[in-house]
């Protein structure tokens, strides 16, 4: 009987401490929640149909059906539910797309009249700006205090009036705005073009501005190329005296395919590190021509060693395959070998195997069986392997093709095993 009271007892006090945990996450519930807990079934319904409503319009958005999202974003609107700002916002979006500019015009002005300030004022503020810009109207941004919606009425008005623009986005990269719209502005500024808009740009690539904006500036020099960008790079290059700066440069000069410069800083500078940087750059353009004279002029083994790498990123396998050939140096002949493993057999699996039967140096020819063995040329590792008749080499090749987990590589070993 003291068992069964004692089960009694733990039973009730495990009901009991359920219950305080329910009461605790009922007192803890979201306002919503309890909105819904005590509210009419209707109209917990109403607010399901409207949410339905308004996933249903923006679904049209997204499938470009302007028309039906304007239809049921205004069955949104009249439902007047905490979804109507957003809605309002998105039918003049897509009155525009309409090219029904004054009914969304007239739409954003009903929202400024209905809704107090909210996280839809700032998006309906730029959407405005957008459609005046586009209806040919002057934006005016100096009436503009938030400076988000001033680069949108700046942006419209480089297109329009770029003479006044440029000022204006200068003044705001001289200002006290945050790095995201001195960002912006700066990426505005370099698409104009104009002389004044490329001085600006080249100063604060030069860092006679924003310190942190300096490297984009670069950067935009680069991307938007022509010859008078590339001078102006070339010229803070040669002044500069940091290397994350010229580093960036020779970036932007690959970024605008100019060759020239790349090939006189892996030429001339005296860093070697920006002179790898540099044949780094050439290799991933291609530009077998100037490495190759790189490669026949250089003395440094270091820096041949770095172009025989840009010549891999470059896809150059008939030179690659020539240093291997005719290169002296051992070290270098070796590290072109393991730079022709990684090109692939179809452009030099025949010359692997030439090299190879060639080659008397034990160290070389490992070099050509990892690199046929990295090339997946079963084929190859076979044939030499049958004909080899060292035992030391016919190991190292027969150990590859252990690894291959190839049938052709299986068969031979299984037929070495029978012999």
């Amino acid at each position: 009987m003291i068992r069964i009271a004692l089960v009694i007892l733990g039973l009730t006090l495990t009901a009991i401490t359920a219950r305080a945990a329910e009461d605790e996450a009922w007192l803890n519930a979201s306002p919503s929640r309890l909105y819904w807990a005590f509210a009419d079934e209707d109209m917990q319904a109403d607010s399901e149909r409207v949410q339905d409503l308004y996933e249903e319009a923006t679904d049209a958005l997204h499938e470009d059906q302007w028309e039906a999202a304007i239809e049921k974003f205004n069955a949104v609107v009249a439902a007047k539910s905490h979804l109507s700002e957003g809605a309002l916002y998105w039918k003049a979006y897509s009155l525009a797309k309409l090219g029904q500019r004054l009914k969304a015009l007239e739409s954003l002005s009903a929202f400024r009249k209905s809704s107090p300030p909210s996280r839809w004022a700032k998006e309906a503020k730029a959407l405005e700006l957008e459609i005046r810009q586009a209806s040919g109207q002057t934006p005016a941004p100096e009436a503009e205090s938030d400076d988000e919606l001033k680069l949108v009425a700046i942006s419209g008005l480089m297109n329009t009036n770029p003479e006044r623009a440029v000022p204006l986005l200068e003044k705001v990269l001289d200002g006290t705005a945050s790095l995201k719209i001195k960002e912006h502005a700066l990426f505005v500024l370099s698409q104009s073009g104009s002389p004044r808009s490329r001085q600006i740009l080249g100063r604060v690539a030069t860092g006679n501005g924003n310190p942190d904006l300096q490297m984009r500036a670069i950067e935009y020099l680069g991307l938007y190329g022509g010859d008078e960008n590339a001078d102006l790079l070339a010229e803070i290059l040669s002044k500069s005296t940091e290397f994350e700066v010229k580093r960036r440069i020779l970036s932007s000069f690959m970024l605008s395919g100019n060759r020239d410069q790349l090939y006189q800083v892996a030429k001339t500078e005296k860093d070697p590190r920006l002179r790898r940087e540099a044949i780094q750059h050439l290799g991933l353009m291609g530009d077998g021509e100037h490495l190759w004279d790189l490669y026949q002029t250089e003395p440094s083994v270091d820096l041949r060693k770095n172009v025989i790498e840009a010549l891999f990123l470059g896809h150059e396998a008939e030179l690659l395959i020539n240093v291997a050939r005719t290169e002296e140096d051992p070290e270098l002949r070796l590290a072109a070998i393991q730079q022709l493993g990684l090109v692939g057999q179809d452009k030099c699996g025949e010359a692997l195997v030439s090299l190879y039967k060639a080659s008397k140096e034990t160290e070389e020819r490992e070099a050509i069986i990892s690199a046929l063995w990295l090339q997946g040329n079963v084929d190859a590792l076979v044939s030499l392997a049958r004909a080899e008749k060292d035992p030391d080499a016919k190991r190292a090749i027969v150990g590859k093709l252990s690894l291959m987990g190839s049938d052709k590589a299986t068969e031979y070993m299984i037929e070495l095993l029978e012999k």
